[in-house]
């Protein structure tokens, strides 16, 4: 699956709109990249903005917004309310999909090196991308500010991760860093009263409330030795919350900011503000997405509702979106889209490709009757694939759903879950081996007139070709998988379905022996015959295997429908 990462950079420049459109047309120039949000601010005289795409176009555009920021803004005539050190001030890139913190912090090092190596502005990376602990606080890499930095610059103790260990007074210095994605999410209630909204923020928030003594609201309130005040911790890690009356909408909100989605989901966070709201006589009516928030967000949301009424978790993306809306409240206050809402569909909505999955059945079959060569035999073996384990999943559902079976939903959930899973994995190879197949279309087009030319081109083919294996590979490896879902629900799953699984079988063994043909011819283009070697042999075991799972489980699909017979 495609990896996503956000980044947020932060240039010190909120006011000349001309000098910030410059920057984020540098960002839009860049292929792959979705710019989703500008937010300058007067007073701070500074800008956030919000992109996204996969993560080497995300450096790419990283970078090229940073160089222009550098060459327009001129730190020695920079005033603004807000703490900054440098033209971008921050950089953090953020994961949103298919991409660890681990990989994202890597990402974030290799993009300071790169804008400390060659526009030699002075990089401290920080959170997760920091190399030494007390540089993991931004606070403390930005301490001093733009105004410390020549001091600061001249200590060995703050010596640069990357970048000259000297003061570029035009640019200042910039902090690189990776970070948990931020969701900003209002709960509404049904009430007016923003005091008491607070107290319910204040039960929840990581901070807690004031302690006081005797009396919780007008006691003393406690400080310890230091003069400082003491908390009372709430119920949410990584939350930080208030309470405040919306005039437009007329009602009370608690307004939330996750800073870790990890430690605290939203489902999480709704839940635990319905209970403490509960306990003070008041109802959450709903609540609010602010901005955007990754698709897994939403997924986990609606199989968490779905398994508190014990139904099965094994159902498609749109369906626990749907759920998570419902459940979440997230439509009362005005309609919520998800493809205006949701990082990967505002992405996908952005790109020219037309997908071949998106299309109907009808449009899917007469695009691959058509003069053009693909999709062809790997992208429909796909897509048998895909069919062959919407089948199993298919039988999973109807299983956790059966009357009398009522304690076995979570047993059928789990298969109808990885059923799912690997229909989606083979959903996404249907358009990646018809890409894969226009790699290869566009490496023969390149020129071959110089030597080096020629070079370029047998390097771009061979990669081309490679891929073109390794896709329909992926498809026989994948498909192969959905064959233990298959067996299963052969054997355990509502015998009045046991034919769909028998077909589901039929399938999976056809989209392997077919994906297996692609590897086959396209190993005729690749160079290098170890590998092709490998993929061959390889292949051939799991052809093998294929058919004999396919064997077992018609056996079995057969004895139980001649049973059903008598």
């Amino acid at each position: 699956m495609r990896k996503l990462i956000e980044c947020v950079p932060n240039f010190s420049e909120g006011r000349d709109m001309s000098i910030i459109r410059q920057i984020t047309d540098q960002i839009e120039a860049v292929s792959g990249v979705k710019l989703l949000d500008v937010d300058p601010g007067a007073a701070t005289n500074r800008t956030v903005v919000t992109f996204v795409g996969s993560p080497d176009e995300v450096l790419e555009a990283a970078f090229v917004a940073v160089k222009k920021a550098s060459e327009l803004i001129d730190m020695r005539k920079h005033k603004g309310e807000h703490p900054r050190m440098g033209a971008t001030d921050v950089c953090p890139l953020v994961p949103v999909a298919n991409i660890s913190m681990e990989e994202t912090a890597e990402y974030a090092r290799k993009l300071a090196r790169r804008i400390g190596d060659e526009l030699n502005i002075p990089i401290y990376c920080y959170e997760n991308a920091a190399y030494l602990p007390e540089r993991r606080n931004l606070a403390n890499c930005r301490s001093g500010e733009y105004e410390g930095l020549p001091e600061k610059l001249s200590n060995p103790e703050w010596k640069p991760d990357f970048g000259p260990a000297e003061f570029n007074p035009r640019t200042g210095a910039t902090a690189v860093g990776a970070r948990d994605f931020l969701v900003a999410f209002n709960v509404n209630l049904n009430t007016t009263s923003t005091r008491r909204a607070n107290s319910i923020a204040y039960d929840v928030r990581e901070k807690g409330r004031v302690m006081r003594e005797g009396n919780p609201i007008t006691g003393k309130i406690v400080k310890d030795s230091n003069g400082n005040q003491v908390f009372i911790p709430g119920t949410l890690k990584a939350v930080k919350a208030i309470g405040w009356f919306i005039e437009e909408y007329g009602i009370a909100q608690i307004s939330m900011n996750l800073t870790n989605i990890g430690i605290t989901p939203v489902h999480i966070a709704f839940d635990e503000v319905c209970r403490k709201a509960s306990d003070r006589g008041i109802r959450v009516t709903g609540s609010e997405l602010v901005g955007l928030i990754p698709l897994k967000a939403m997924i986990d949301a609606g199989k968490y509702f779905l398994a508190k009424q014990q139904r099965s978790l094994g159902v498609d993306n749109e369906e626990l979106i749907k759920i998570a809306v419902k459940s979440l409240g997230l439509d009362e206050l005005k309609p919520f889209n998800p493809k205006e809402k949701i990082i990967e569909y505002v992405l996908e909505a952005s790109e020219a490709n037309r997908k071949l999955v998106q299309m109907t059945a009808a449009g899917f079959a007469n695009e691959t009757a058509s003069e053009s060569p693909a999709p062809g035999g790997g992208s429909i073996s796909a897509y048998v694939g895909a069919l062959g384990a919407s089948l199993a999943t298919m039988v999973a559902n109807l299983s956790s759903h059966k009357r009398g079976w009522d304690d076995r939903w979570e047993e059928f959930s789990r298969w109808a879950e990885k059923g799912q899973q690997l229909k989606d994995q083979l959903l996404y190879l249907v358009d990646e081996d018809t890409r894969a197949f226009n790699m290869i279309m566009e490496a023969l087009d390149l020129p071959k007139k110089t030597e080096e030319e020629k070079a370029i081109r047998a390097q771009a083919i061979e990669h081309a070709s490679l891929y073109a294996i390794e896709v329909p590979f992926k498809v026989m490896q994948t498909s192969l998988a959905t064959m233990e879902v298959i067996q299963a629900m052969a054997e355990t799953g509502n015998p009045n379905s046991v034919s769909d699984a028998g077909v589901g079988a039929l399938c999976a063994r056809l989209a392997v022996m077919g994906a297996y043909l692609n590897v086959k011819i396209n190993a005729a283009g690749v160079a290098d015959k170890e590998k092709v070697a490998t993929y061959l042999t390889l292949g051939n075991e799991i052809e093998q295997k294929s058919i004999e799972k396919e064997t077992e489980i018609l056996a079995k699909v057969n004895d139980i429908i001649s049973s059903l017979s008598r």
